[in-house]
């Protein structure tokens, strides 16, 4: 039986992405997000608890992103867990778990200075990196990468 690796986040960018340009006009977008749960303890206060995400965009997305988002964009974000491992210069193990963005969309308001006057509201279509793209992003449609798919089928 095959696994499901997905994960869904809501929350705010804790800084403007950051976007490398890489041989073969290929782009990565890097980006911090927060997501914050609330609750009361015991005592009857509320408890805020922020956890940070690492997450990862390539193509288009990437493209987008950095045209779009903003720190403290509010996104909904589609992914798969991913963990790199390597050796450090002591000859350490190190990892890092970050999340592989298959699709976003933008929520709330646009943040002061994201985008220019024809920008999304709310979100984007991205296209398969083989398909050329034709227009501008259309609004109400989610930003998809489907081009990295492990399904077995």
């Amino acid at each position: 039986m095959a696994g499901v690796n997905k994960v869904i986040l809501v929350g705010n960018l804790g800084a403007d992405p950051e976007v490398k340009y890489l041989e073969g006009d290929n782009t990565v977008a890097n980006l911090r997000l927060a997501t914050t749960e609330a609750y009361k303890n015991r005592n009857g206060e509320r408890v805020e608890q922020t956890e940070w995400h690492d997450l990862e965009m390539w193509g288009a997305q990437a493209k987008i992103a950095e045209q779009y988002l903003k720190k403290g964009s509010q996104i909904y974000v589609e992914g798969k867990i991913k963990t790199d491992s390597w050796q450090d210069e002591q000859g350490q193990n190190r990892y890092r778990t970050k999340i592989r963005v298959l699709s976003f969309t933008m929520l709330g308001s646009r943040p002061d200075g994201a985008g220019g006057q024809n920008s999304p509201q709310q979100s984007t279509q991205q296209k398969p990196a083989s398909a050329a793209p034709t227009s501008a992003p259309k609004t109400q449609e989610m930003v998809s990468d489907t081009e990295d798919d492990d399904l077995p089928f």
